[in-house]
């Protein structure tokens, strides 16, 4: 009887010192440790995986001793606190892919340098920052401040209107666009198809399936032809791994009012709906309400160079997606929102001369411009996560000096006037021919990234990023 006392008493003493365990440790949490979590996306070709890889590697090398981010440790600094170590945490147990940072790295060190392959659905990786505290506070041990990145494709977040709309509005709009320049160049035989049908007539698989079809063709002749980013639904050009699924199969078909049940207008809106509901349940509902910033990247300098039909659409898909963070949509799908900071970037700085960098900025910064916007909460900046050139001056004017993919030697090149503000139909600028820069091959790195990756502006905007959780 002892005995079992005895044991019983000491069963609920270990489960004492257990649960006081786990109180403190979760005490300790509260007090030391602050999960920010920060999606990363961008809009077709603006240098979206270059960006993390590069943002990995730079805390990385940070966390060695290197100053890779002068900006954030100047920031770090005037906050009486001192970076310690920074630790990339291993792949676990996640449910999604694992942002392989180090695989990135080789393939823009390897023997023939390349840019790393494009995303094609949710990835993430998880670093933690252990800051050295100052004053009495250093009683309390290090802080940590742990980032949990997500990476998913641009073509995903310009779906989001849609999921404020029927069958019928979308068809509208996206008919009604359609039908203009540059875009009714490549949609004639879609628009021609569409014209032959009977939305009420009863539905018939086989002209579902060609109307997505010549859809989805028009879909991608836009893009590769003339650089067009406002492009719906997004995942038409980028399905994911789970590839394209029978909810996919619908176009826009004009119509108002309720479709007769079983009618072809009737299968494709209920498609839209499915698709529509699907985004809205396994992406925007379980991943916004996470998001405590938020970064996209936009290749402002090629909707230049592709002309002023591509310039006005990237202008058209960055407004839609900065209306998606105003309070109306958040209270939709965010909630209590927890999301405090949305950074705009136009990528590929490095490529326009200094004395023009400013100008690129300004010219986004005038895409962007929404009334009522909050400078503490949204910014507009011009980086390079990656450089790959140098400045110079050639002939007496200012250039960038990169290789060309495919090329051994540095040339000079110079892109032109880059105006500060979009300029308005029919002024001469549009009419001008436009210099497009090749491809450039990503700069001579170490393959583990030890020293961190040459960079123009992105200490600058982690510095303001992180700045209140810092």
């Amino acid at each position: 009887m002892a005995s079992g006392l005895f044991r019983i008493g000491e069963d609920l003493g270990g489960g004492m010192l257990r649960l006081v365990s786990g109180i403190t440790d979760e005490a300790e949490r509260l007090l030391n440790e602050t999960t920010l979590r920060v999606a990363i996306t961008g809009l077709s070709r603006s240098g979206k995986t270059v960006f993390i890889t590069s943002l990995i590697a730079n805390l990385m090398a940070m966390g060695r001793g290197r100053q890779t981010l002068p900006a954030l440790t100047a920031q770090l600094a005037a906050n009486g606190t001192a970076l310690r170590s920074v630790q990339l945490e291993p792949a676990g147990t996640q449910s999604l892919d694992w942002f392989d940072a180090a695989d990135k790295l080789r393939d823009l060190a390897g023997t023939t340098p390349h840019w790393p392959p494009r995303t094609s659905d949710l990835a993430s990786a998880s670093l933690t920052l252990s800051l050295e505290r100052s004053g009495p506070a250093r009683i309390l041990g290090a802080r940590r401040v742990r980032l949990e990145l997500l990476d998913y494709p641009g073509e995903w977040l310009l779906d989001l209107p849609l999921l404020d709309q029927d069958f019928a509005q979308w068809s509208a709009e996206t008919i009604a666009l359609l039908s203009t320049p540059p875009r009714l160049e490549v949609a004639k035989d879609f628009l021609d198809f569409i014209a032959t049908l009977d939305a009420a007539a009863p539905a018939d698989e086989a002209v579902a399936r060609r109307g997505h079809r010549l859809y989805l063709t028009l879909l991608e002749q836009a893009r590769d032809r003339f650089g067009l980013r406002w492009l719906q639904p997004g995942r038409f050009l980028r399905p994911g791994p789970r590839g394209e699924s029978p909810m996919m199969w619908f176009f826009p078909l004009p119509g108002a009012g309720s479709a007769p049940s079983g009618s072809l207008r009737d299968l494709l809106a209920r498609r839209f709906a499915a698709y529509r509901d699907d985004m809205r349940q396994n992406f925007f509902d379980p991943w916004f309400a996470r998001f405590d910033r938020q970064v996209v990247l936009v290749d402002v300098l090629g909707a230049l160079w592709a002309g002023q039909g591509a310039f006005e659409d990237s202008r058209h898909a960055v407004a839609q997606i900065a209306a998606a963070y105003d309070a109306r949509s958040r209270s939709r799908w965010f909630g209590l929102s927890t999301l405090k900071r949305v950074g705009f970037v136009a990528s590929k700085a490095d490529h326009v001369p200094a004395a023009q960098r400013p100008a690129l900025e300004a010219l986004f910064a005038s895409m962007m411009a929404t009334p009522g916007e909050d400078r503490r909460t949204t910014t507009h900046r011009a980086i390079a996560a990656l450089r790959c050139t140098e400045d110079a001056t050639h002939d007496g004017l200012p250039v960038v000096l990169g290789v060309p993919l495919g090329e051994g030697r540095r040339r000079p090149f110079r892109p032109g006037h880059i105006p500060t503000t979009a300029p308005p139909a029919g002024d001469p600028f549009w009419s001008r021919p436009f210099f497009e820069l090749p491809a450039l091959r990503p700069p001579l790195i170490d393959p583990d990234g030890r020293d961190g990756l040459p960079n123009l502006g992105l200490d600058a905007l982690l510095s303001w990023l992180l700045e209140d959780a810092l």
